[in-house]
């Protein structure tokens, strides 16, 4: 009975288990700093890294750190980065502390949640779902919300892009000069089909129906910048240029 009780007074707090008493008194010193919940939980994403740095176990992790970590390791999964969880999460961290920075730039008005996602979406080429959840605290807006501006705009991307966005034509003009064997060949050299990102997050490739340069076909467009006429040969050539 007693060993039941004594569970039930432990609490978790930032992956750290706390009796009742130390809780409170950790809540207490939390609010007289001013800690929002946002700084708790990444500090608490810290002290996991630094835990998982030891080689010790997984500890019992509040429900939210858990989600947070949850989403660290499909983050990096999705941006084909494998790394260890403890340098995992740091990445996370540092993610988290310049989407801080960009929210604090607008003081924090979910007025400006466009130009915020805007940046966010410069700096990282896409919006993250980690993204969304921190933005979602930190704006006190639902995530709902978010999730449909950036589905409604077209400068929004839910899934990674690469540092260079590489289109090519399969417009009819295009493709009777020879587009799906550039394709084709830009495909060999990028190691990926169509819509996917290279390993080292360089590039994303993608097949368009028309990029408005019928004349000059077979055309391809890497970022502002178009290739008319362009030809196999080429190609690796273009590629090198972008860092």
């Amino acid at each position: 009975m007693k060993k039941n009780r004594r569970q039930r007074e432990k609490q978790y707090f930032v992956g750290v288990r706390l009796t009742e008493e130390q809780r409170k008194l950790l809540t207490k010193i939390q609010e007289n700093a001013g800690f929002s919940k946002t700084d708790t939980l990444l500090r608490g994403l810290e002290l996991l890294s630094e835990y998982y740095l030891l080689g010790l176990d997984t500890p019992r992790l509040s429900m939210e750190l858990k989600k947070l970590e949850e989403e660290a390791l499909q983050h990096a999964q999705a941006l084909k980065q494998i790394r260890r969880r403890e340098e995992t999460l740091k990445d996370m961290v540092r993610e988290l502390r310049d989407i801080d920075g960009i929210v604090d730039k607008y003081n924090g008005d979910p007025t400006y949640i466009i130009q915020i996602l805007l940046d966010i979406q410069a700096k990282y080429h896409w919006i993250s779902k980690t993204s969304v959840l921190w933005v979602s605290e930190r704006l006190g807006i639902p995530q709902s919300q978010i999730y449909q501006i950036a589905t409604f705009y077209k400068a929004f991307s839910l899934t990674p892009q690469g540092r260079h966005r590489v289109r090519i034509c399969q417009g009819t003009a295009c493709y009777v000069r020879g587009s799906t064997q550039v394709s084709d060949i830009a495909e060999r050299l990028l190691g990926v089909k169509d819509g996917e990102m290279t390993p080292d997050g360089k590039f994303t490739f993608s097949k368009v129906k028309c990029l408005g340069c019928c004349a000059i076909g077979p055309v391809m467009q890497v970022d502002n910048d178009y290739f008319g006429g362009v030809k196999q040969s080429q190609l690796e050539k273009i590629f090198a240029k972008y860092d």
